[in-house]
């Protein structure tokens, strides 16, 4: 079985953009700018969307992007909980901080960060967590002192025991993870060839959709519906029930050229909110479920 990160499909999509890199720039009368998007989530409240990139968190509130407090990191995997922000990636330069992190967690929105372990041996570019149980699920493209084998690691006590999961049936090249709000042991996975759903935490895979790329996939709250996005040659963002039998339903996105849905958020207190981030570093904010669409970034240049 092969699988394929997605930053890899990251980087072919952007192939006709600058790969320049830098900062989150925030200077007076300036917008602020989307260097690189690794991540999506809401904060519990429901007033803050995050966007963690090369250097720190950018987050839009009231109307309007900053540069949140904390430390200017290199997040990658990032992902939300009820109560806890997980992630990993690299240290800011100058913080003498261990590169890679392994996996960290934040308890107050980022503003600090606690290490959890294989720190200098792993950076989980796929990672997903459960919204309510905060089980972590990441997918390491090597062994490391924890995990002796490639493959998709999953934790129900913040890396104190990693468990490896078979992930028999699971098509190939992965590119992405969601789990289950509640439900620890149900698992979504995006892969060249479909989306696949697991009841039994990841150790077998079922295929729900195929046909196309999946790249991004994310658990509704209510726990009833998947959403998930795809690629093959355009891009489209679809809703499924988990119940037996569901067909996909299409939702209408802004057009979209050679450019696809990284990352789905849906807003924990006002549900019918939807956010989305694509490779091309655009942002989208939908506020009736995924029926119409405002956009508040576009090439990573943001938008009041």
């Amino acid at each position: 079985m092969q699988f394929i990160n997605k930053y890899r499909f990251h980087a072919l999509l952007l192939m006709l953009v600058l790969g320049v890199s830098a900062a989150i720039r925030v200077h007076a009368g300036e917008p602020v700018t989307l260097m690189h998007v690794h991540g999506l989530a809401y904060s519990a409240d429901g007033k803050r969307l995050m966007i963690p990139s090369h250097h720190g968190l950018a987050v839009f509130e009231n109307g309007r992007w900053s540069k949140a407090a904390g430390p200017a990191h290199d997040y990658m995997g990032f992902s939300a909980t009820r109560d806890t922000l997980y992630s990993s990636g690299h240290p800011a330069p100058g913080s003498g901080l261990t590169n890679p992190f392994g996996l960290i967690k934040s308890s107050d929105g980022g503003s600090t960060w606690q290490k959890l372990g294989l720190e200098g041996e792993s950076d989980f570019h796929t990672l997903a967590t459960s919204y309510g149980t905060n089980a972590v699920y990441v997918f390491n493209h090597a062994p490391n002192s924890r995990m002796p084998r490639a493959g998709i690691h999953h934790t129900s006590n913040d890396g104190l025991k990693w468990t490896r999961a078979a992930a028999r049936g699971l098509g190939r090249e992965l590119n992405s993870l969601a789990v289950h709000p509640t439900d620890a042991s149900i698992v979504a996975a995006g892969t060249a060839d479909g989306l696949y759903l697991s009841r039994d935490s990841a150790e077998t895979f079922e295929r729900l959709a195929g046909g196309q790329r999946v790249l991004a996939e994310a658990f509704d709250l209510d726990g009833q519906h998947l959403w998930f996005g795809t690629y093959s040659g355009k891009a489209t963002l679809a809703r499924i029930a988990l119940k037996a039998g569901s067909k996909p339903e299409e939702l209408p996105i802004p057009a979209l050229t050679e450019d696809a849905v990284a990352y789905i958020a849906q807003n924990p207190v006002r549900r019918s909110e939807i956010a989305m981030a694509t490779f091309k570093r655009s942002v989208f904010l939908s506020k009736d479920q995924g029926r119409t669409w405002s956009r508040l970034a576009q090439n990573g240049v943001t938008h009041e």
